[in-house]
C-alpha cells in the first residue's frame, strides 16, 4: 500500500479478515498471509516480491541505482522479519514480565538497525537520504504499530536509539505511510490485542475510561 501510494498507482483494495479467511484468498495466497497483489490474471505474494515488482515496472525507482547500495537495501529489508518479531513481542506480551523480557531481547535488533542508519552515508531523513525507498516502506508498518501501542505502554524503547527515533518520526509524518492503513486501523489493532488478552489491553481500557 505504501509503494502503491508513493508511485501514485491506481488500485483497488480488498481487506481480509485473517480470523476468517475466505476460500478464494487461500487459493491465491500459499501462506495464507497478506499482502497479495493481483496484476491482470497473475498473482504475486510476499511483501518483498510485490515491492520489487512494483519498483521495476512503475517509475520512479525507489531502490538505489548503485548495485552495491541496492544490495545493502535488500539485505536490510530481509532483516525486517527479525526486527518486526522483536518489536511486536513487546506489545504482544501476556504479562509485564514477558514485556520486560521482550524489551531486553529487542535491544540487539535495535542496535543493529541503529548501526545501519549510522553507517548509511547520508543525513536522512529516509534510509537513503531525502527520498522514500523500499527499505523505508518495509520498516514503516512495524514502527507504526510499535509507536501506536507505546502511547499507552510508555516504554519509550526508541529513546536510546536516536537515529531510529528520527527515522520513525519521519515515516509516521509521511502521508504515504499513514494513509496506507484503513481508517479503523487503530480500533482493529486494539481489538486484536484485547482478543488475545495481552498485557497492553488493560491500558487501552484505562485510556478509554479516561476519555469518557
Amino acid at each position: 500500500m505504501i509503494l502503491l501510494r508513493a508511485k501514485k498507482i491506481e488500485f483497488d483494495v480488498t481487506y481480509i479478515n485473517l480470523l476468517d479467511k475466505p476460500d478464494w484468498f487461500l487459493e491465491i495466497s500459499p501462506h495464507g498471509k497478506v499482502p497479495v497483489l493481483k496484476v491482470d490474471d497473475e498473482i504475486l505474494f510476499e511483501s518483498n516480491a510485490i515491492a520489487e515488482y512494483l519498483d521495476e515496472v512503475v517509475p520512479p525507482r525507489l531502490h538505489p541505482e548503485d548495485p552495491l547500495e541496492r544490495a545493502k537495501n535488500r539485505a536490510w529489508t530481509d532483516f525486517v522479519p527479525t526486527f518486526a518479531g522483536a518489536m511486536s513481542a513487546i506489545h504482544y506480551s501476556k504479562t509485564k514480565e514477558d514485556m520486560e523480557t521482550a524489551i531486553d531481547n529487542a535491544q540487539d535488533k535495535l542496535t543493529k538497525v541503529e548501526g545501519a542508519l549510522a553507517g548509511r552515508g547520508n543525513d536522512g531523513p529516509y534510509f537513503n537520504g531525502p527520498d522514500l525507498a523500499l527499505v523505508d516502506a518495509a520498516y514503516a508498518p512495524f514502527l507504526q504499530r510499535y509507536t501506536f501501542v507505546d502511547k499507552v505502554l510508555k516504554n519509550d524503547v526508541l529513546k536510546d536509539y536516536p537515529l531510529i527515533k528520527a527515522w520513525s518520526d519521519t515515516l509516521l509524518s509521511d502521508a504515504r505511510v499513514t494513509g496506507a492503513v484503513p481508517d479503523n486501523f487503530g480500533d482493529e489493532f486494539i481489538a486484536g490485542i484485547k482478543r488475545r488478552k495481552m498485557y497492553a489491553a488493560q491500558f487501552f481500557d484505562n485510556a478509554s475510561a479516561a476519555a469518557e
